[in-house]
């Protein structure tokens, strides 16, 4: 499999970046979901919060690295068979989904800094992440961090709701329309051929 995308399919790059973020972001709901349901004074709290922080900054970078390699190189083009408005739907959902991985650890960031508690952020328990100065310092904090909260829950479903978007389209694409759309992004083609048959086939 070849590194770069080409007219046809996406590289190894860009598949690696695609299905790693997915595992995380899978990954960072469970967590984001058994911590918060937790009692603060449960063993396992403490250690989930600080994980859940470390794999959001980690999809903040790889979504950053994966945003600029998709605006250096080709992308294989939607099939011209594609309606308009499915385009349009598609690049949407593409679009938002950067945009949402890539506030979602911003405004967690915000979240951590306004904390009355002052919890240091320990990136897999090795890398320090400051708190932002301006938010930690500022006298009204805990009116941001519940601000800053809600938007991050709020950001989290939103993201919920498009990767299940984004998920179904793909997979309509390959098992109904049958137009290869979901076998550019995956390691291999002779991954769900079957799928990728032709109808009469």
């Amino acid at each position: 499999m070849q590194l770069r995308n080409d007219e046809n399919r996406f590289g190894l790059i860009a598949v690696s970046f695609h299905w790693l973020v997915a595992l995380l972001f899978i990954a960072m709901v469970a967590i984001g979901l058994a911590m918060t349901n937790l009692p603060l004074t449960h063993p396992l709290t403490f250690p989930l919060y600080q994980l859940h922080k470390s794999i959001g900054a980690t999809i903040f970078a790889l979504v950053a690295l994966r945003l600029a390699w998709r605006l250096a190189g080709p992308v294989p083009p939607l099939p011209a068979e594609m309606p308009g408005w499915e385009r349009r739907a598609a690049q949407l959902t593409h679009w938002g989904l950067y945009a949402l991985l890539l506030l979602l650890p911003l405004v967690g960031w915000v979240v951590v800094s306004a904390s009355p508690l002052g919890i240091p952020t320990m990136l897999y328990g090795v890398i320090k992440l400051p708190h932002i100065g301006f938010i930690a310092a500022n006298p009204d904090k805990e009116a941001i961090g519940k601000v800053a909260s809600t938007v991050h829950v709020t950001l989290a479903w939103s993201a919920v709701v498009l990767v299940t978007l984004h998920a179904g389209a793909a997979l309509r694409h390959h098992f109904w329309l049958k137009d290869g759309i979901l076998t550019r992004m995956l390691p291999s083609r002779a991954l769900f051929l079957r799928g990728h048959d032709t109808k009469d086939g």
